[in-house]
């Protein structure tokens, strides 16, 4: 279960618009796997791919940063309808800063999912920083919100049920959700 360091004030936290996450280590367990031939395979969990598609229902965005580059991610962020992607982010404050004026945003609008230190300085931008349970040591001690499941492991999923409940969002979500199955 999700928990809170402090409890985060709701103001803010209805005013979050986006949701930006690091892909290794977020989405994925952190693993990258190569074949024999050299072709790339990446694990993604598929909770966390309906948790997606639960924050788009309702307005929310998502925004990928990744510092590798990958034909992977950009397959998986196509089917999940990701708004902005970047790949081969070496600095991804930068990153997320370009993300912030193509799509119009603040910083203090974004929920920020990450695990590592490549994330540190584009996460200390973001309004609402939320850690994965196995991130390091620097990313929880900043964190607003720290995730009991892993990267990889539905880590994703629970953020963003965390913040449709809080925002009262999750009911209108899951109603068109399931009303689109019915279709």
């Amino acid at each position: 279960m999700a928990h809170w360091k402090k409890d985060f004030p709701l103001p803010l936290l209805q005013s979050i618009k986006a949701i930006v996450m690091d892909v290794d280590g977020v989405l994925t367990d952190g693993g990258i796997i190569y074949d024999s031939s050299g072709n790339e395979a990446k694990v993604f969990n598929a909770q966390d791919g309906l948790g997606i598609s639960l924050a788009k229902k309702v307005g929310l965005l998502i925004i990928w940063i990744t510092g590798r580059n990958s034909s992977v991610v950009e397959r998986r962020a196509k089917e999940l309808g990701v708004d902005f992607l970047v790949q081969g982010a070496r600095g991804k404050a930068k990153a997320l800063r370009e993300a912030c004026r193509s799509l119009k945003l603040s910083p203090k609008e974004l929920a920020y999912i990450a695990d590592d230190l490549n994330d540190y300085p584009a996460y200390m931008l973001a309004g609402l920083k939320i850690a994965v349970g196995n991130a390091s040591e620097e990313i929880k001690e900043k964190a607003d919100l720290l995730l009991s499941k892993e990267g990889g492991k539905g880590a994703v999923r629970e953020a963003i049920e965390e913040i449709l409940r809080r925002q009262g969002k999750y009911e209108e979500a899951r109603r068109l959700f399931l009303e689109e199955l019915e279709e």
